[in-house]
């Protein structure tokens, strides 16, 4: 079947989103060719201000607004603990929870030699140099809990210990091969409360 151009366009640009396959975009694309066009340039205008008006926090690369994000900012959260994410969607699933008042640092991935990512190509520098600003009494590693995770996981126990910062891991209340971003609260909730020394 010949799909006409513009609609091919949109299907090809769907399907380059992460957990998006061909068929999902094509129905994706055929909902929008359905939906009225007001609501089509909303979603078009969200999109454009999603780039022009979103930046990486200076202190804890979380998504924001500002220069620092609204939990940096948060005088009210607990300024001596750090919990170590993958990516920002991870903040998002935790503060979900309630349960964590603490401060964050976005790592921006996981050590993974096979896909090419290494120390340097991680937030890793940027996190050590927050323990001579700040005073931090713990850091809270909140990984996903597969290989790469891991292995991040204990190259971070190994910077982190010598000065004299305790090091924790969320319990493991999170199924082994899945993603933070996609659990439960209550799960997720239960993991930050019941994290363990590393």
């Amino acid at each position: 079947m010949l799909i006409a151009e513009p609609l091919q366009k949109v299907i090809d640009e769907l399907s380059k989103l992460p957990s998006i396959g061909k068929k999902t975009a094509q129905r994706l694309a055929l909902h929008l060719l359905k939906t009225d066009v007001n609501d089509v340039q909303k979603l078009a205008e969200a999109l454009i201000e999603l780039k022009h008006k979103l930046q990486f926090c200076k202190v804890c690369f979380n998504i924001s607004v500002e220069e620092k994000c609204a939990i940096c900012s948060n005088e009210k959260r607990e300024r001596s603990i750090i919990c170590v994410v993958e990516d920002a969607g991870d903040i998002l699933a935790i503060e979900k929870t309630n349960e964590y008042r603490g401060l964050y640092h976005v790592l921006g991935g996981a050590l993974s030699p096979l896909s090419g990512i290494g120390s340097e190509n991680l937030k890793i520098k940027e996190l050590i140099s927050r323990f001579s600003s700040e005073k931090i009494s713990e850091v809270i590693i909140a990984l996903n809990p597969d290989t790469e995770g891991e292995t991040t996981a204990h190259y971070l126990a190994g910077l982190i210990k010598p000065f004299g910062i305790k090091v924790t891991r969320i319990a493991r209340g999170l199924p082994i091969g899945s993603d933070i971003e996609f659990a439960d609260e209550a799960t997720i909730g239960r993991a930050v409360t019941g994290r363990i020394d590393i």
